[in-house]
């Protein structure tokens, strides 16, 4: 005896292993006691059930309980459902007879993978009602219900989501379960209206009419839908709860019915998925070309101010481009860096997706490939080098002339002032009405002259070099300081023709004027040279200085310092030619000699020389403060380098670490890709909160840029490298996250296992000999062995043209994952998408636009219509589409 269950208590499940396609019920099981209602229900509904497939055998039953207990129908039911042969009934009225053939019915059903507790042959062949309506229950669900599949999901669920799916546009319906839901007739009408809306005026049905709704719903399907009524509707309305399973087997035809467009439904669903995954690439498409366009027009509009070297004539305005090139560094470059590092990820990102989606690779336009995008870069660093170099450049070339002409300026007016009067006073004759001694007087007075005339040929000499060095160095006011020049050195050859001139003339004369004071003379010969020495003195201690460090300006003290120690000597001089001046008074008046007033022989005066003598002690200390202030300068310029090189010596290691770190994270396998990925997000936060240290350092170069401090000592570190090696830091940790993020969506997109993920990393560790995370063709053939291919030169030639497209020579690790997902993983293909349209075309080879509307959602029908070519075959009519030209577009040439 077969020991059954009442299906509805027992999840019966399939000997493949599919869940079952009924939660257990507590209400069937225990007791065996069922509603009146419900039984009721069920026995009108079952027995509709059954005679809908007893009728295709000429036959059927009027009561469920008895016309089965000799197990003669039982048998016949089960072949008409199943379309299998049962074993040979036993034909005898005897009741072993009876058990046999239905022991024979539960054997089959048992053999279908339903296990059957608590019914046995005894119980259908005794009549009794309740192990009867569920032994048809259980074959119900078996051959009406378990293969009933939507969206993953099977038997009831399968079933409640298909009535979800069909009822979700129309009002008042709103399908939970399969009893409280149905009463008041709408979910009946609404599946019909869905699939026949010619049969049903949905409009005209009221919720609160449950009577006329459910029979005009069961009067249509019996008429034009072949289901048998298998209910009445006021035995629905007037029981507070439907029985479940009346409900479930009545709409599992409905099912059955409608099947074909169910087949319809999913075909579209297919299409819609490819059709949308086409549509999002073709947006991160477009998204990649705007982004790429944009930052080439930037590079391509910064570039040629970078390159421009046209020289301001101030410094006023090369400081300001200075300040330009700053802000181009602070403000608009380091977007676009994010942008450049973003435009990249992007781009693989993509890539990746149309992978894994089986799509053809990406090839952005012409000119706009990563490639072109990094040249346009590498381009643009190199001007930006270049034009800060050359700004500097510019600066200490313009610092140098401005000291340079303000020295010319200085030098010239000293000398322009010398040289007042002279031409007039050679020019004079006053030697010819002179006596004797006035002309012995003037002619040692043109011999003083001589004298300071020789002395002023160095100034002249250093103004013209001053003027040619300014034409070197390009001085904007060249032509000025020229013609200054050339006047200069004409009155100069001027001053020296007229002084010979004087010369021979007093000469000439000087036989016959023998009365010379010789104290004069030596008061005139002494005084001379002393007063162009102080004259010199004053002009040094005034003169302007520029110095770079701290060991030019304490040569400058230095020097200072010896020139003040020469102060006692020149004293002693100054007082020996005012001595000299003393004696001529002394002799004049031990004499009685009146004398003219001046010394005949010099214009310079013991007054003179004293004045002269107190503003060299006075510009002394002044020269004293200037020199000091400026050791000061530069004291606190070598504190801006050392401060700078503190920081820098500091971040600059720290910077080359952090790159071999990311370095090693990158090839190692700790824990999950998500852990990994989390591991870097917390170590690019980590980075980004350095930033700090990086604001401020800029901030100090920029210090030392503005205190014009061109050298440091103190570091072998730029802020130029500096800059470079934070943004390649932070474009590199960029890019290990997408990588480990590309490696997760391929894990997930081809149901790679961690322990999967994480054997392929350690393989590729392994015969990674650089530890770079690239390995070349030898290196990759190795691991390939190592997986258990066994390699061709032809198959390892394929492969290779798979994970190196570019012919490099060389794998990454993406590459090799992409690849071993590729070779143990369906994807869909041309062939399942032209299947699908062909099930929407009705088996056609061509496509209508007005079928596409129909079944598929607007924007993706719009979307076929509009890349469809029409159909060029012989049996289309006008307006029909080539799908199957579309749908092998859509994988590219491969799957030609």
């Amino acid at each position: 005896r077969h020991v059954r269950g009442v299906p509805g208590g027992v999840s019966a499940a399939s000997s493949s292993g599919q869940q079952s396609y009924m939660e257990p019920e507590s209400d069937w099981d225990r007791d065996l006691l069922l509603d009146p209602a419900w039984e009721k229900q069920q026995r009108k509904t079952f027995t509709a059930w059954c005679n809908s497939h007893l009728r295709k055998a000429g036959t059927q039953i009027e009561n469920i309980e008895e016309d089965f207990r000799d197990g003669l129908k039982l048998m016949l039911l089960l072949e008409v459902i199943s379309g299998e042969r049962l074993p040979k009934p036993e034909r005898g009225k005897m009741r072993v007879h009876k058990i046999n053939n239905v022991n024979k019915a539960l054997d089959f059903i048992a053999s279908k993978g339903v296990k059957l507790v608590s019914i046995g042959a005894e119980e259908i062949v005794d009549g009794n009602v309740k192990m009867t309506l569920g032994m048809i229950w259980t074959i119900i669900l078996r051959f009406a219900i378990q293969d009933i599949s939507v969206e993953e999901t099977s038997a009831k669920e399968g079933l409640l989501l298909w009535c979800q799916r069909k009822t979700a546009p129309y009002k008042n319906v709103n399908v939970q379960n399969f009893h409280i839901s149905w009463k008041d007739g709408l979910a009946f009408n609404a599946l019909i209206h869905r699939h026949r809306p010619e049969l049903i005026d949905y409009d005209k049905l009221r919720k609160d009419d449950p009577v006329t709704n459910l029979n005009n719903a069961f009067e249509v399907a019996e008429k034009y839908l072949d289901i048998p009524k298998m209910l009445d509707a006021e035995d629905i309305v007037g029981t507070l709860r439907p029985d479940e399973k009346a409900i479930m087997t009545y709409v599992s035809c409905f099912y059955h019915a409608f099947s074909g467009a169910q087949k319809a439904e999913t075909a579209a669903n297919r299409i819609c998925k490819v059709l949308a995954v086409n549509q999002e690439n073709e947006h991160l498409m477009e998204d990649y070309e705007k982004l790429a366009s944009d930052l080439l027009e930037w590079i391509r509009r910064t570039i040629p101010w970078l390159e421009n070297r046209a020289p301001e004539k101030t410094m006023a305005e090369m400081q300001q481009k200075l300040e330009d090139f700053r802000d181009y560094r602070r403000v608009h470059k380091p977007p676009k860096v994010q942008e450049k590092c973003q435009l990249e990820i992007n781009f693989n990102t993509l890539q990746t997706k149309l992978r894994l989606s089986n799509r053809p690779a990406f090839m952005p336009s012409e000119g706009r490939m990563v490639s072109d995008i990094n040249g346009a870069w590498h381009t643009l660093e190199g001007a930006e080098k270049g034009y800060e170099e050359w700004l500097l450049y510019e600066i200490r070339r313009l610092e140098r002339l401005d000291h340079l002409a303000e020295k010319f300026r200085q030098k010239a007016a000293i000398h322009e002032s010398w040289t007042d009067g002279k031409e007039a006073m050679l020019t004079q004759k006053d030697y010819e009405t002179a006596s004797l001694s006035e002309i012995k007087a003037l002619l040692k007075k043109h011999e003083a002259f001589e004298s300071d005339l020789a002395a002023h040929q160095d100034r002249v000499e250093q103004i013209a070099a001053i003027a040619q060095e300014l034409n070197e160095l390009d001085y904007y006011d060249s032509p000025s300081v020229n013609a200054r020049c050339q006047k200069i050195c004409e009155q100069w050859d001027s001053l020296g023709s007229l002084t010979q001139n004087r010369r021979e003339s007093l000469e000439r004369t000087e036989k016959q004027l023998e009365s010379i004071d010789e104290l004069y003379l030596e008061y005139a010969k002494r005084a001379a040279p002393f007063n162009n020495w102080m004259e010199g003195a004053m002009e040094d201690l005034q003169d302007m200085f520029i110095v770079h460090n701290i060991e030019e300006i304490q040569g400058l003290i230095t020097a200072h310092e010896q020139f003040k120690a020469t102060l006692p000597e020149a004293n002693k001089e100054r007082e020996a030619i005012q001595a000299i001046q003393a004696e001529v008074q002394k002799i004049a008046q031990y004499n009685g000699i009146k004398l003219a007033g001046t010394n005949p022989y010099t214009t310079i005066t013991p007054s003179s020389i004293d004045s002269k003598w107190d503003k060299v002690q006075q510009l002394v200390p002044q020269r004293d403060q200037a020199l000091q202030e400026e050791l000061g300068r530069q004291q606190s310029n070598d504190h801006l380098r050392r401060q700078f090189a503190n920081q820098a010596n500091v971040v600059g290691p720290w910077i080359q670490n952090k790159m071999e770190e990311i370095g090693r994270i990158s090839i190692e396998m700790n824990g999950t890709l998500e852990d990994q990925l989390t591991h870097l997000r917390q170590y690019e936060q980590s980075i980004i909160d350095y930033k700090p240290n990086i604001d401020q350092l800029e901030g100090n170069h920029q210090l030392i840029q503005e205190a014009l401090i061109f050298d440091n000592k103190y570091t072998a570190y730029t802020m130029e490298h500096l800059r470079v090696g934070w943004e390649q830091l932070l474009t590199t940790i960029a890019r290990t996250i997408n990588e480990i993020e590309n490696q997760i969506l391929t894990r997930d997109a081809k149901g790679i296992s961690q322990e999967q993920l994480h054997e392929y990393r350690a393989s590729f560790n392994h015969f990674d000999k650089k530890r770079t995370g690239i390995m070349d063709s030898d290196d990759f053939r190795a691991l390939l062995i190592s997986t258990g291919n066994s390699l061709g030169d032809a198959e390892f030639a394929r492969i290779m043209g798979i994970v190196d497209p570019n012919n490099s020579g060389a794998v990454t690790f993406q590459a090799f994952i992409d690849f071993m997902s590729r070779e143990t993983t369906d994807t869909d293909t041309a062939d399942q998408v032209i299947a699908s349209f062909k099930i929407l075309a009705g088996d056609k080879n061509y496509i209508t636009a007005e079928e596409l509307r129909r079944e598929l959602p607007p924007d993706q029908a719009e979307y076929c219509i509009s890349r469809m070519a029409p159909y060029a075959g012989p049996d289309g009519v006008p307006g029909a589409l080539d799908y199957m030209s579309f749908s092998t577009a859509l994988y590219g040439e491969s799957d030609l």
